[in-house]
C-alpha cells in the first residue's frame, strides 16, 4: 500500500479512534466484495482494511506518525505472525472487541431487572387530593433458597471447559483476504464463562422466582389520567439476583357523575326553574371534597368543606357561567384550579290551567304575547353580518 492510510480512510491526522472506526465502517460497507465483486473494488477494500489495521493499533499508528515503516514486516493480509482480523471485523459488524483483538470477556450472570408497569383506576377526588392504595403485584423476586446464586446448597459455578472461562470462542474462516478470526459467545456456557453443574431446584438456576406481594403506593394530589408514579427498585429482580428495576403505576381517573375535569379546572352544570332564574335564588352545591368519605374527624364532624352556596342573580340566562375561584383540582406542584358552574334554565312543559293563566297574564303585562323573535347581533352568522353590511345596516 503506497498511499497514506489517513488519506485512504478520509480522516485527518488528529482523528480519534472512534472517528477512524466510523470512517472504515462506512468505506467497508461500500467496498465489501459482497456488494461490489469488481476486482478493482476488492483491491481497494484490501487497502482500506490494511489502513484501518494500522491506524487502529496504537503502536503501529505511533510508528507511522513518526515516519517508521509499518508495512515491511506485514507481508500482506493474514501472513504476518500474530496478525488478527478481530478488530477489523468488529469494526465492520459493530462488535465491542478492544484494540489488538482483546476479548470482551464473559458476561455477568447478575444483571439489572426490567421495569414493570401496572394500571390503577382511582376516583376524581382521589386524583385531586391524593390517596394511598395497596397494590398486589406479581413480579420476579430473589430466590430465597439460593439467595440469587442459582446453585444448589453446597455447590458453586465452575469454569467452562469449552471457553476456559472466557465466555467467548474464536471462529476462523478462510476467504480471499486470508484467515478471518471472529469471536462469538460460547454456546456451552451461553457467554457466562462458568457453568452451574447443580442448579437450584427452586429457581432452576435463574436466581429468581415469581411471587405476588403487596405494596403501598402514595398517589400525589393533582394527578390525571396518564400520569405515572415511579416506585424505585420495585420492579422485576434481575437474573442472578441482580438489582430490581422500577415499578411504574399508570393512573386512570374514572368519570365523575357531577364534575368534568379540564386540566386543573372543574366544570359542572346546574338546572334551575325559569322562575328562580328570573327572580334569583341561592343554591347549595356539593364540593369535590364531599367525595372523601374518610375525611371525618374523631368527634364526627367533617374535616373538610363538603358544600358551598351559589348565588343565582335575578335575570340569569340559560348557559351563563360562574367561576368559583380555587375550588378546582390542586396542581401537582402548586396552586389550585377553579370550578366553573354553568346554569341551565328549565322551561316548564306541563302547566295546569291556573299556571297557564298566570303566565299569560305575565306575558300581557310584559307585552310579550306576540314576540317578534328578532335575531340578536351576537347570534348572527358570518353570512348574516355580510348581508347587513351590504344593506347598509
Amino acid at each position: 500500500m503506497s498511499q497514506d492510510p489517513y488519506t485512504m480512510l478520509g480522516v485527518t491526522r488528529d482523528a480519534d479512534a472512534e472517528t477512524i472506526k466510523k470512517a472504515y465502517r462506512r468505506l467497508a460497507r461500500q467496498l465489501h466484495p459482497d456488494v461490489n465483486p469488481d476486482p478493482a473494488t476488492q483491491e481497494r477494500f484490501k487497502e482500506v482494511t490494511l489502513a484501518y489495521e494500522i491506524l487502529s493499533d496504537p503502536q503501529k499508528k505511533a510508528a507511522y506518525d513518526q515516519g517508521g515503516d509499518v508495512f515491511g514486516g506485514m507481508g500482506g493480509f493474514g501472513q504476518g505472525a500474530g496478525f488478527s482480523f478481530t478488530d477489523i471485523m468488529d469494526a465492520f459488524f459493530g462488535g465491542q472487541a478492544g484494540p489488538g483483538g482483546a476479548t470482551r470477556g464473559p458476561r455477568p450472570r447478575m444483571r439489572r431487572g426490567q421495569d414493570a408497569l401496572i394500571r390503577l383506576e382511582i376516583d376524581l377526588a382521589e386524583a385531586a387530593f391524593g390517596v394511598a392504595r395497596e397494590l398486589k403485584v406479581d413480579t420476579a423476586v430473589v430466590c430465597t433458597t439460593c439467595h440469587g446464586e442459582g446453585t444448589a446448597a453446597g455447590s458453586h459455578p465452575v469454569p467452562c471447559e469449552t471457553c476456559r472461562g472466557a465466555g467467548e470462542v474464536a471462529h476462523v474462516q478462510r476467504s480471499f483476504l486470508g484467515e478471518i478470526r471472529t469471536l462469538r459467545p460460547c454456546a456451552a456456557c451461553r457467554g457466562f464463562g462458568t457453568i452451574i453443574p447443580d442448579p437450584c431446584r427452586e429457581c432452576s438456576g435463574d436466581g429468581r422466582v415469581r411471587s405476588r406481594r403487596t405494596l403501598t403506593v402514595k398517589i400525589p394530589a393533582g394527578v390525571d389520567t396518564g400520569t405515572r408514579v415511579q416506585l424505585a427498585e420495585q420492579g422485576e429482580v434481575g437474573p442472578g439476583g441482580g438489582p430490581a428495576g422500577d415499578l411504574y403505576v399508570e393512573i386512570h381517573v374514572a368519570e365523575h357523575p357531577t364534575f368534568n375535569r379540564h386540566g386543573s379546572d372543574l366544570h359542572t352544570t346546574v338546572a334551575v326553574p325559569m322562575t328562580a332564574a328570573a327572580l334569583g335564588t341561592k343554591l347549595t352545591l356539593p364540593t369535590l371534597e364531599a367525595d372523601l368519605v374518610d375525611a371525618e374527624t374523631s368527634d364526627g364532624s367533617s374535616g373538610v368543606e363538603t358544600s358551598f352556596e351559589l348565588e343565582i342573580k335575578p335575570g340569569t340566562q340559560s348557559g351563563s357561567s360562574q367561576v368559583m375561584r380555587g375550588r378546582g383540582v390542586p396542581g401537582l406542584r402548586s396552586g389550585r384550579g377553579d370550578l366553573v358552574v354553568t346554569v341551565l334554565v328549565e322551561t316548564p312543559v306541563r302547566l295546569d290551567p291556573r299556571q297557564e293563566e298566570l303566565l299569560r297574564e305575565l306575558a300581557a303585562i310584559r307585552n310579550e304575547e306576540k314576540p317578534t323573535g328578532q335575531v340578536r347581533e351576537e347570534s348572527k352568522g358570518v353570512f348574516g353580518r355580510l348581508r347587513d353590511a351590504f344593506n347598509g345596516h
